[in-house]
């Protein structure tokens, strides 16, 4: 249908809307009104994506001045359904198109080479690295110029396709997912991936991941031609936080100071080579650095500067400085990184005979390397950019042989660079693994608004939305940004399809909770096994059971499959039970009785395997269970839709590892820089992850599951507060505090309420008509019940 919003004519490919559907949309139109960023909460299953899209491309055709949507998602599956969403509204669209009516949007998602490589030879490496490594071997500059001159040289087909059509080689008008641009791409010859960082320039949306935006060191390649009036959306944000703090942390092992070495050596001959063979490639180098013109060596220097100014690892004041004389000359520069990397690994080794931890800012680091190896601050802002110009020069395609010099390099400049926000943490050892001897250096980020605040000052609306963004009002605190929008929104119902539950104490009155000084005990352990094994028996189809860790849910699946002695029973006479050798079935033997079992891993692959078999148990009605992983890649990314997923059981409370010194590190620069508790940031931090892991099996609003809160934590107000409004709504006093048996007849009662027959239909009567939307009050009334706050 189309509808009027204050003025605006918006197309959305459903004949009815949902209340905070509309709530929704007109929060985001408030917020590109007044160009200013905008912070939105919005239950999952609600068709937060699509209702997105409607809005921003119907803005963009009202309003042409505005740049591209740049749509910022985690993981591909993610981009891929946003594609699809897009090319829904799209066929809507079409069949509305007629005379005067605009031309179709063009969209394209970009993702790495691994994903859209079409080479045999190179798309058949299973690792990132290998297909990266690949690909510029048959790419580079200098491998073409070879090529061209002489006919043994191999290049890849599809790049000099693409680059001998050049700006011609534009994509039709259209909606591309990955799987589409990949088979017009191999139709027309063309390279898939340099296809869609062409297309970046000038498509309408732009699909991507998050580092593309906010990792410096892929920012600056990648979207340095975005304009100011392009608007930006991180879905899926409610970790948004943390993937900023990681992409601004660096750290390495004595393995990997011995690699620098290594490079070093590697350096060093290949530059006395290049002198021998050809002096005027390092002279022209060496040439451009003292201009301060380009610190890559190849690129035109506008260009250069502009794809600098986009990279938050140096600042503008920088751009207009030269490239200090002691490290122009590149014999010079190699000189000076194996200056640093001596030292650096002469504190690990110090760090490793001492075995104590040392904690210091970068200032004091880099006073320590001032005083031991002589090395200039000023020379060590420029250390990653001038190390990228010699490997170019030096025409290195191979670049992952050179990652471990490239990541010491990274962390010097990031040292010299910035003041505050940062620390230096020295261990002896993993401090998960305190006994096994391995030093680790690392530059801990603690202020995750260093790597999104360029992203707020350079472009104008910038919208953070999620499901699970309680309590909302910590992050402008964590990001440290004033958004002009600022909502949370619950979800409209016809029937409470969702039924969370607290469940405290076992049946024999074993308090269930993982606290650390009580969670490995035999009768905890046991008492979430027999949780475990009611649930199996009570639900059907599929069963997904989060562990707050894997170190934790390895030890407790270890306990489960121990079977116990049975039990000795005394003969009719009084007499002494005869030895028995037969035990009894442990806990799996017992859950395997109702369903199979699948259990994620750390490897990826071996992951994706036991989801496939696992939907594919449900699918022919067997019913499996997964044992997983808060914080993991199926707790992250996964939807356990319908069949799939007809309960979630956390098993305690996903709390992060608090002994960890970046943790503490992070917590104490919360207390004293944004005035946020420790408390307040571990409590917020576990609920949100525990409302991430309830949301899997609730995909829509036909859909319905459980939710179990398997801890006596969850109890407790601090707690159980911080949850969203969409799990809170339907928290009611009769599910708090249960034991095993009374949640296990209340999930009974709702499984089979909720297995009656139901059809969108029924939902409908919470929708809002066309009609409706023509009526102030009635959308005023709807809009009342879904906005929180």
């Amino acid at each position: 249908m189309e509808f009027d919003m204050d003025g605006l004519l918006v197309d959305f490919p459903y004949p009815q809307i949902y209340p905070e559907q509309y709530a929704y949309m007109l929060e985001i139109k408030r917020a590109l009104d007044a160009k200013g960023h905008a912070l939105l909460e919005m239950p999952t299953g609600t068709g937060k994506t699509v209702s997105m899209l409607s809005l921003i491309t119907s803005y963009q055709r009202k309003h042409p001045e505005v740049g591209k949507l740049v749509y910022c998602t985690r993981t591909v599956p993610e981009m891929e359904k946003v594609l699809q969403e897009l090319q829904h509204l799209e066929r809507f669209r079409d069949g509305l198109r007629g005379s005067g009516r605009p031309h179709r949007l063009l969209a394209v998602g970009l993702s790495s080479r691994r994903n859209l490589c079409i080479h045999d030879k190179v798309a058949q490496e299973s690792e990132r690295e290998s297909v990266d490594t690949k690909c510029r071997s048959l790419t580079a500059s200098w491998v073409r110029a070879r090529a061209a001159a002489k006919h043994d040289v191999e290049t890849c087909p599809f790049f000099e396709a693409l680059e001998a059509h050049g700006t011609d080689s534009a994509l039709p008008h259209g909606v591309h997912t990955l799987d589409e641009l990949k088979e017009l791409a191999r139709a027309r010859g063309w390279c898939p991936y340099f296809l869609a960082r062409h297309a970046i320039s000038f498509a309408d949306v732009v699909v991507y991941n998050y580092q593309y935006l906010l990792d410096p060191k892929i920012s600056g390649l990648i979207s340095s031609s975005l304009r100011r009036e392009s608007i930006v959306v991180f879905d899926e944000a409610h970790n948004i936080d943390n993937v900023c703090i990681e992409v601004m942390s660096i750290n390495f092992r004595e393995a990997t100071l011995q690699a620098c070495e290594r490079n070093v050596g590697r350096l060093y001959a290949d530059v006395a080579r290049l002198k021998r063979v050809d002096a005027q490639r390092l002279n022209r180098e060496y040439q451009a650095l003292v201009h301060g013109l380009a610190t890559s060596g190849a690129l035109p220097a506008g260009a250069r500067t502009d794809e600098l100014r986009a990279n938050p690892v140096l600042p503008e004041s920088m751009l207009s400085e030269a490239v200090p004389g002691n490290i122009r000359r590149a014999e010079h520069f190699v000189t000076f990184l194996q200056r640093v990397v001596r030292h650096v690994k002469g504190r690990l080794e110090r760090c490793r005979d001492e075995g104590s931890s040392v904690v210091e800012k970068p200032a004091r680091f880099l006073a320590g390397l001032q005083q031991d190896a002589n090395v200039d601050a000023k020379a060590l802002k420029f250390a990653s950019e001038r190390l990228r110009s010699l490997l170019r020069t030096l025409e290195v395609t191979n670049v992952q042989e050179f990652q471990p010099l490239t990541l010491v390099a990274e962390f010097a400049t990031m040292c010299a660079t910035y003041e505050a926000g940062f620390t230096v943490l020295l261990e002896p050892s993993d401090d998960r693994t305190p006994s096994l001897p391995d030093p680790v250096m690392q530059l801990c980020c603690l202020d995750a608004s260093i790597a999104i605040k360029h992203v707020f000052e350079r472009f104008q609306s910038v919208v953070i939305t999620s499901g699970t963004l309680s309590p909302i009002e910590l992050y402008p605190k964590l990001l440290r940004f004033r958004p002009c929008v600022v909502r949370t929104l619950t979800m409209s119902l016809r029937r409470d399809c969702i039924c969370p539950l607290v469940v405290c104490r076992a049946a024999d009155q074993t308090v269930l909770s993982t606290r650390f000084e009580t969670r490995s005990e035999e009768a905890t352990v046991r008492a979430y096994g027999e949780l475990l094994i009611q649930m199996a028996e009570s639900v059907p189809d599929g069963l997904v059971a989060f562990f707050p860790s894997y170190l934790y849910m390895e030890e407790v699946i270890r306990m489960w499959a121990d079977r116990p002695n049975a039990a000795r029973r005394p003969t009719s006479g009084g007499a002494p039970p005869a030895p028995q050798s037969r035990r009894l079935p442990s806990v799996l033997d017992r859950v395997l009785e109702h369903k199979l079992v699948y259990i994620e891993t750390p490897d990826i692959v071996e992951t994706t395997l036991a989801l496939e078999n696992y939907k594919r148990a449900c699918d022919c009605g067997r019913g499996a269970v997964f044992l997983s992983v808060a914080r993991g890649k199926v707790a992250e990314g996964v939807d356990f839709d319908r069949h799939y997923g007809r309960a979630v059981l956390l098993l305690g409370v996903p709390f992060q590892y608090t002994r960890s010194r970046p943790l503490i590190a992070r917590l104490e620069y919360l207390s004293e820089a944004c005035q946020v508790s420790e408390a307040d940031f571990i409590t917020f931090d576990a609920m949100r992850q525990a409302a991430q892991c309830a949301g899997r099996v609730i995909r829509g609003k036909t859909d319905y599951g459980l939710i179990i809160f398997a801890d006596a934590r969850y109890n407790r107000p601090d707690k159980r507060n911080k949850l969203p409004q969409w799990i809170r709504q339907h928290l009611g006093d009769e599910h708090l505090n249960l034991s095993t048996d009374m949640g296990v007849l209340i999930s009974r009662r709702f499984l089979k309420r909720m297995a009656q027959p139901v059809s969108d239909e029924d939902q409908q009567a919470v929708a809002l008509s066309l009609a409706d939307l023509r009526d102030p009050v009635r959308i005023r009334e709807a809009i009342a019940k879904t906005v929180v706050s």
